[in-house]
């Protein structure tokens, strides 16, 4: 599996995210680029923004561009499914419940086994949960000091729900474009794959 290892300071940098928006609480002391002076051309505003959202969902390429397909044929807006379709996946998922303090954190959780959805244990990150799913830690999993610490520090989205005494969340609707904890403009990610 592949795996994006860059430092996230560094490609936070780059790509204009603030680090708080991954759970990294830094900041870069370095000054702008040299060449931050340049007007972007559209290509490069595009580029910018598709990896940004694959690079704070840690999402490759070719995954990213298949969740666009599907998001393509599906009826609705694109840039809104796509994102919908992000938010969903199971790694994310227990980010936004509070289970883990970064979305590589969860990714990790996920892959080891600590994750039950509706009962069963889940182990691969890019599972796509459903309205009504019920997403928990196991039994072993909830004395983890990390994840005690992360669900009371927790501001969980309107499309979810926290029990946090069973630590256990439900999916009470699908995410909205309003539910992001980071901006992002879609759009601009549809017109780079439409060209």
């Amino acid at each position: 599996m592949a795996r994006n290892r860059q430092p996230i300071i560094k490609r936070c940098r780059a790509l204009g995210i603030d680090p708080i928006v991954l759970g990294v609480n830094k900041k870069s002391n370095r000054g702008p680029r040299p060449n931050a002076n340049q007007k972007p051309t559209e290509y490069a505003v595009q580029l910018r923004e598709k990896q940004k959202a694959k690079f704070i969902y840690g999402v490759m390429e070719k995954q990213f561009y298949k969740l666009y397909k599907e998001a393509t044929r599906r009826e609705g807006v694109t840039g809104e499914l796509l994102l919908q379709y992000l938010e969903r996946r199971l790694d994310n998922v227990v980010f936004r419940l509070g289970f883990a303090k970064t979305r590589r954190q969860a990714r990790q959780i996920v892959s080891h086994g600590h994750v039950l959805v509706n009962g069963r244990k889940v182990n691969i990150a890019s599972y796509r949960v459903k309205v009504g799913d019920v997403v928990s830690l196991s039994e072993a999993s909830r004395n983890i000091e990390f994840v005690k610490e992360a669900v009371e520090a927790v501001r969980v989205p309107s499309w979810l729900d926290l029990d946090k005494a069973n630590f256990a969340g439900k999916v009470l609707q699908n995410p909205n474009r309003d539910a992001l904890d980071f901006e992002i403009n879609e759009a601009l990610i549809v017109e780079f794959y439409s060209r």
